[in-house]
This record gives structure tokens, sequence and C-alpha cells, in this order.
């Protein structure tokens, strides 16, 4: 396992620390790992606003959206399930994991639930079927599928899922501050994307532009805590900008857009005691029956869609996992986490508890890298964000003080440090290099990780099979690879059934 390199005073200060202090050292192995308790508090802090946008963004999916009876979960209540599961999930995760991984609702995996599942069933019925997919998720885990699927992929091909993740967690950087926006359909262009309308305009975008660049000037200044830094300075010029310039919300209400205001949050410091805390509403808590979505959607649409979240949430862990952990310089010499079991336990855990308390799947966050990036390498970093967002549950509008366009540039840059490990991709052999290209450029372009470990294990069997180099591939590869296929040929296949 790699080690990063620590201070010496520090190092000298922790073998020094006896009681309580020196147990923690040992239960979670944080000089072994080159780490320090101020790095992980630091850590833990960064991973916390890297991430805390998922308690403002998951209600506005999974509390707005309707289920086939017009029902709605309600943003506040959404609000207090999602600080509550991601941060108690989080803080399991780091106990047993002892690994720098935080989770909460999965982006992408709450749109399945909310466009997918919801409109077929009753909110209780789709949690139900949650609870269901992260209960097949723990027995594949148990029975040691889950871990052995992991070990079974080639380690340049691992490489490429945490290059992939570093791309993709970039363009999530760059689309949530509006510095690249979608081409509207009208203007009849084939450019999916672009910067801004064209040009840099607005003030939450300079906001992005200027905590990007003092976060890259502090990165390689090699100034500690410059994530953070980087994240409050931003949010104070974003206050400041908004007290000033009266940006507004870029969406203005009515139908209206206002193109130059923020994107989701708008920064203003709190003017009475009810803006800073407000008691979290938890009544949404065990809304969930377990078998009514068959009854409602039927046998076979029931499974495909159990199918469609176990493949979605088994990959975009193993990727976040392989990224996240590869950054930290926790893989082994085959590029396995050890003790990857415990990390996927807590994982299926994570969905099982989003079904329980009404708040989407939990999942792994590719955000987790944000406390890696400031030197978080064992499981106190979970804990101090998982305890965080515990206290988000009662002071969330303090948490919505922090804009995307503020918090967003720790996303590019822990982007390019995962886009380092692009150098163990042997691409000169073409029965590799193809695969690794397809797995890296498909998560950012399809916007999703697991669509991108599918089309590079696809084309990786393939291609081995058309050199004749059939034996190279492992058993389950063919498994997962033909489990991909069937995931992606999904649509033919419902409308074959008639469904």
């Amino acid at each position: 396992m790699k080690q990063n390199p620590q201070h010496p005073g520090e190092g000298r200060a922790a073998a020094r620390s006896g009681g309580l202090a020196g147990r923690l050292d040992r239960y979670f192995h944080v000089r072994e790992r080159g780490s320090t308790f101020p790095r992980e508090i630091r850590g833990g802090l960064a991973t916390f606003f890297a991430m805390a946008y998922i308690i403002v963004l998951n209600p506005l999916i999974i509390g707005t959206a309707e289920d086939m009876n017009g029902q709605t979960l309600g943003i506040p209540q959404v609000a207090a399930t999602t600080a509550l599961v991601g941060g108690v999930i989080t803080i399991l995760m780091g106990v047993v994991s002892r690994y720098p991984f935080a989770l909460a609702a999965g982006m992408g995996l709450n749109v399945i639930v909310a466009y997918s599942l919801a409109p077929q069933m009753t909110w209780a019925d789709a949690m139900g079927v949650l609870i269901l997919e992260g209960v097949v998720l723990l027995l594949l885990v148990l029975t040691g599928f889950r871990t052995a699927v992991f070990r079974a992929i080639p380690p340049e091909l691992k490489s490429a899922i945490a290059v992939g993740v570093g791309m993709f967690l970039a363009l999530v950087g760059f689309v949530n501050a509006g510095f690249i926006r979608r081409v509207p359909d009208a203007a009849g262009s084939t450019v999916p994307v672009q910067l801004g309308d064209g040009t840099l305009s607005g003030w939450p975008i300079l906001v992005f532009v200027l905590g990007l660049l003092l976060t890259i000037a502090l990165i390689v200044n090699r100034v500690r805590g410059a994530m953070l830094i980087g994240i409050i300075a931003a949010t104070a010029v974003a206050i400041v900008v908004e007290a000033f310039a009266k940006v507004g919300p870029m969406d203005a209400g009515g139908g209206e857009v206002n193109p130059e205001g923020w994107s989701l949050t708008v920064p203003s410091l709190p003017t009475s005691f009810g803006d800073v805390v407000s008691l979290p509403d938890f009544s949404l808590i065990g809304n969930f029956n377990l078998f009514g979505s068959f009854a409602n959607a039927g046998t076979i649409a029931v499974i495909l869609l159990i199918f469609t979240l176990l493949l979605a949430d088994f990959f975009d862990t193993m990727g976040t996992m392989v990224g996240v952990a590869g950054q930290a310089g926790l893989l082994d010499e085959k590029g396995n986490v050890p003790r990857a079991r415990e990390v996927l336990i807590v994982d299926s855990l994570g969905t099982i508890a989003g079904g329980v308390a009404p708040a989407s799947v939990n999942t792994v966050f590719a955000e987790s890298a944000a406390g890696v990036g400031e030197g978080a390498r064992t499981g106190i970093a979970p804990v101090v964000t998982g305890a965080l967002f515990l206290v988000a549950t009662l002071f969330s509008p303090l948490v919505e003080l922090v804009p995307f366009e503020a918090a967003t540039p720790v996303l590019v840059i822990v982007g390019f440090m995962m886009v380092t490990q692009v150098t163990k991709i042997p691409f000169s052999d073409y029965s590799i290099g193809i695969p690794a290209f397809l797995t890296i450029v498909m998560m950012p372009f399809s916007y999703s990780i697991a669509n991108g470990i599918g089309v590079g294990f696809i084309s990786y069997t393939v291609i081995k099979t058309a050199q004749g180099r059939i034996r190279e591939i492992h058993p389950l590869l063919w498994i997962v690879a033909a489990a991909f296929a069937v995931y992606f040929a999904l649509a033919p296949i419902k409308a074959l059934l008639g469904l």
C-alpha cells in the first residue's frame, strides 16, 4: 500500500500521544497512513462543504417529483432526511471501514428514483424498491460476489475508472457553477454544451473563477487547508457580491430564467435567529411499503427497475471507491482497496437507510476526494463530515449559505488530481488502451460513472475476444459485461415485453 509522506514534527507528536488520541491513532491507522489529526479534520470539513449541496439539491429532485397519485414528499422533509441519513451512514463508514469515504443521496440515482420509480407507484412503494435493492446489494457483498467482481477488473481499467471519475468530477464542478451550460435545442447546434452563453458573464461566474484561481494558487504553494480556504473565501466574496449587486437566483420564478443568477443557492447573511436554526421534520421516516410496487407496477417492471438501480449503484460505488482510494494512495499493488468488504457493506446499508428514511439511495460520494486533497487518509475525516451533516439538520439555512459557485472549484481541482493516474495506462496496447479511453470519456460525456464502466467492460471483452485472447478475460467480467449489455438494452427489452 502506498503511503503519503508526513511532516516529521507531526509524526513525532502523534507518536508521543497517548490515551484517547493514541487509541484513535492505532484504530484508524493515522500515522501508518502518513496523516495527522488536523489533516483528518480539515479533510472532513472540505468533504462536507464540497458535498453539502446535496442537502439542497436532493430535496429539489426527490421532494418535488410526483408519484402515481400526484403526491410529493416535500422539500423540508426530504432536506431533513437527506442530512440525517447522510450523517449517520457517513459516520458508520468512517468507523467501520476506516477509509475517508463520505456518503449521501447519490446524484443520478435520485433522478432514477424520482422520474422512473415514482411515476409508476406511490412514494412508499418506491422506497420499498430501494430497500429491496439494498438487501440484494448486501447479499452480493456477504456472499463475496461484489468483492470478487472488484478484484477481477484489470489494474489498468481501475486506473481508467479513477481518471474517468476525475473528468466527471471536473465537469460536475463546471456545470454546477454554470461555467459550462447546455446549449438550448432552439439553437439548432450540434454542440451539446458550451462556455456559458459563449462568453463568461454574470457575478456568480466571476466568484467561481476567483475561487478556482485562488484555490489553484494555494494548492501550488502547498498551503495547508487550501481547498477549505478557497471555499470560505469564495463564499465571503459571494455574500458581498449579492449584498451589493442583488444578483438573485437563476430561477426567477414564474417560468422566468435569469441566466446570470446564482445556479442554486443565493448567498446572504442570516438576519434573524430563525434564519440560522430550524427544527428538522423527520415525519417521513418509516414511510415505505416493501412489496407494494409489485401490485402497482407489475413484477417484471419492478425487477427491471431493481436491476437498473442495482447496476448503477453497484458500479458507481466501485468507481468512486477506486478513484478516491487511488488518489489517497490507499490501493494495494494490484489496484485493490484492502478491506473493501467493509466499505461495500456500509454502502449497501446506505441504500437500505435511504429507503427507510426517504432520502433516495445513499452511496459513496466522489466529492470525498476533496477531503483526500486536504490530506485525509482515514475514517476520522468521514466521522467529521457525518457529524456536520447531523448538525446541518438543525442549521440548514447556514448550509445553504455556500453557493455552488463557491464550492465547485474544489471539484475541478480534485478532478485534476485524479486524472494524473492516466500515466498508469499503457495506451500503446490497444486491447487495454481503447477500453480505458472509452471508460474515461463516457463518464463525463454521459454524466454517469456507471455508464463509463459499462462501456469499458463491454469493449474490453469484445476486443480481447476479437484478438483471440479469451483466456485473459476473467469469467466474472463476462457476467458483468453481459449484465451491462442488458442494462443498456433495457428500452428495447421493455418495448419487446410491452412494458
